[in-house]
C-alpha cells in the first residue's frame, strides 16, 4: 500500500439597482432590502406556464469561484511524482476503488450520494471568461462576461418564483472577481429584473471559524429582509397601499413596461417583508446548535445551512457563493505568490475556511437533505470554473488549469455512487470526453425538466436557445 493511502476514510469532525436604487427603496419604505429584487409574478418565456417533467423540484449550486484544486480534493494522484502529488495522502471513500484526498473525509463517507465528474474543463484559463461560462452555460468572449444570463436567471425566467421567494437567490452573492471587481451574477440579456436576489451578509468577527457564539453568524435575516424595528406589519401594509396609489398616478405618464416593473419591484419587496414563512427561512438561530455545528460554524457552513432552509421554504434556485472573501482574498486562487500571503497549497487546504470547511459543509448539506427526505427532489451541483496545475509551482501553489478539473452532482434524480470520466496519471488532461460548463448547464436543465432546445426571448423579443451547445452528461441522471 502506498504510504499516502489510508484503508478507511478519515472520521468526519463532529436592491437590484435598475429602475430604483437601494437608496430609493430605503426612502420609500424604510426597508433594509439588500441585493436584488426579482419579479414575483413572472410569466414563462412563452407567456404561460412551461410544461416540464423533471425530477428535481429545487436546485442548489455550490459555486466556488476562483478555481478549486482537483488534485488536492477529489482527484488525488498518489502514484505521481512528488511535484504533482504534493504532501497529502489519498484516502478510501465509501465507493470501492475510489479515493479522495485526505482533505475530504466527510464527502468520502458521503460518496454514495455523488456523481463525481473528473473530466470537467472549460479549456480556458481566464477567471472572467470561465466564471461567466460556468455561471451561464454559454461560451462567452471577454466582451460578454456580463451580457449572458446566469443559469439561475434563465430558470427564474422560465419557471418563475415560488413560496414567496424570488426564482433565483444568491447566498450571499458578494463574490467579485477582478481586477477590476466585477459582478458576474447577472440576468444579462433577460434584463436586470432577473439578476439574483442577493442576501448579503457580513460576519461579526474576523475569524468566523470556531467560537460558538450567537454573534458568529452572517446576519442574513437582518440584511436581506429586515425592516426598522419601529416599523410594524400594519405600517408596512399602509405603506404598500400608499406606494400602489402613487404608482397608479404615475402610470399614465410612464411607459407600460417601466410601470409594470416598478409595481413588481415594490410588491415583491413588501410581500417578502410581510411573509412570516419567508422571514423565518433566513433566521439561522432557529436551528438547533447541534445542527449548526454539524455544518460548521464557518461562513461556508452557515451558507449551506441557509440554502437548505431556503429550499425547504420553497426557493426554486439557490446559489451558495463562496469564492472571494474580505478576510482571505480569493480562497481558491492559490498561486501562493507573495502578494497573496498564503501558505503552500498542501497546508492551506487544511484550514477550516478552505477545503476542510467546504468538505464538512457539503457533506452535512447532503446528509441533512437526505435525512429530511428532500435530497431526491433537490439537485445539488458543486461547480468551480477550472482545476489547477498538476505541477506545484516554485512557491508551493498551483496555477490556473482549464484543461481538467472535478465537480459533482447529487440528489434530484442523479445516479449517485459513481465517477464519470477521469484525468490522466498526472491530473493534466481528461481521459476520454471532456465535459464543459455547457454540458453542466444542460444536465441541470434536464434534471428540472427544461429542454435545452427551449427558446427564451430577450428584451427585444428575439428568440434564443436555452442551451445552445451543451448536452446532458451521459449517466448522471
Amino acid at each position: 500500500m502506498d504510504r499516502r493511502q489510508s484503508p478507511e476514510p478519515d472520521r468526519c469532525p463532529a436592491a437590484w439597482d435598475g429602475l430604483l436604487s437601494r437608496r430609493d427603496l430605503l426612502r420609500v419604505g424604510s426597508l433594509g432590502v439588500a441585493g436584488s429584487l426579482l419579479p414575483f409574478d413572472v410569466p414563462s418565456a412563452q407567456g404561460k406556464s412551461t410544461a416540464r417533467q423533471g425530477t428535481a423540484r429545487s436546485v442548489i449550486v455550490l459555486w466556488m469561484a476562483g478555481g478549486l484544486t482537483h488534485i488536492d480534493s477529489f482527484d488525488p494522484k498518489p502514484e505521481a511524482p512528488s511535484e504533482v502529488r504534493g504532501t497529502l495522502w489519498a484516502i478510501n471513500t465509501s465507493l470501492v476503488g475510489v479515493r479522495f484526498c485526505e482533505t475530504m473525509p466527510c464527502l468520502a463517507r458521503a460518496a454514495k450520494h455523488l456523481a463525481l465528474v473528473r473530466s470537467f474543463g472549460p479549456e480556458n484559463d481566464d477567471h472572467f471568461v470561465t466564471q461567466a461560462y460556468a455561471l451561464s452555460g454559454r461560451r462567452v468572449t471577454p466582451a460578454q462576461i456580463t451580457t449572458e444570463p446566469n443559469v439561475g436567471s434563465l430558470v427564474a425566467r422560465l419557471l418563475g418564483p415560488r413560496g414567496g421567494l424570488p426564482g433565483y437567490v444568491a447566498v450571499p452573492g458578494t463574490t467579485r472577481p477582478g481586477p477590476p471587481p466585477t459582478n458576474l451574477f447577472t440576468g444579462g440579456w433577460l434584463g436586470r429584473e432577473y439578476d439574483p436576489f442577493c442576501t448579503g451578509g457580513k460576519p461579526k468577527n474576523e475569524d468566523f471559524t470556531a467560537r460558538v457564539k450567537e454573534a458568529d453568524e452572517e446576519d442574513f435575516h437582518l440584511q436581506a429582509l429586515a425592516h426598522h424595528p419601529d416599523t410594524g406589519a400594519a405600517r408596512l401594509a399602509d405603506r404598500r397601499s400608499l406606494r400602489e396609489r402613487l404608482d397608479a398616478g404615475l402610470r399614465a405618464a410612464e411607459k407600460a413596461g417601466l410601470s409594470d416593473a416598478l409595481q413588481r419591484q415594490y410588491r415583491g419587496a413588501f410581500e417578502m417583508l410581510l411573509s412570516p414563512s419567508v422571514r423565518r427561512a433566513f433566521e439561522l438561530r432557529r436551528e438547533p446548535l447541534t445542527v449548526r455545528e454539524r455544518y460548521g460554524l464557518t461562513k461556508i457552513g452557515q451558507r449551506c445551512l441557509l440554502a437548505r432552509r431556503l429550499v425547504e421554504a420553497g426557493a426554486r434556485f439557490v446559489l451558495v457563493d463562496y469564492g472571494y472573501d474580505p478576510e482571505y482574498g480569493n480562497l481558491w486562487d492559490n498561486h501562493n505568490v507573495p502578494v497573496q500571503n498564503h501558505p503552500p497549497i498542501c497546508e492551506i487546504v487544511k484550514r477550516p475556511w478552505h477545503l476542510a470547511g467546504t468538505d464538512r459543509a457539503f457533506a452535512a448539506l447532503l446528509e441533512d437533505l437526505h435525512a429530511r427526505g428532500r435530497l431526491a427532489e433537490t439537485l445539488v451541483v458543486f461547480l468551480t470554473e477550472f482545476g489547477r496545475t498538476p505541477k506545484l509551482n516554485p512557491q508551493g501553489g498551483r496555477d490556473h488549469w482549464g484543461a481538467v478539473g472535478s465537480i459533482f452532482f447529487a440528489g434530484g434524480g442523479v445516479r449517485g455512487g459513481q465517477v464519470i470520466g477521469a484525468s490522466d496519471r498526472r491530473g493534466a488532461q481528461p481521459v476520454g470526453p471532456r465535459h464543459s460548463p455547457a454540458d453542466v448547464a444542460a444536465t441541470l436543465y434536464q434534471a428540472i425538466g427544461l429542454s435545452p432546445e427551449t427558446m427564451v426571448h430577450d428584451r427585444q423579443n428575439r428568440p434564443l436557445p436555452l442551451c445552445p451547445e451543451g448536452r446532458a452528461i451521459p449517466g448522471i441522471l
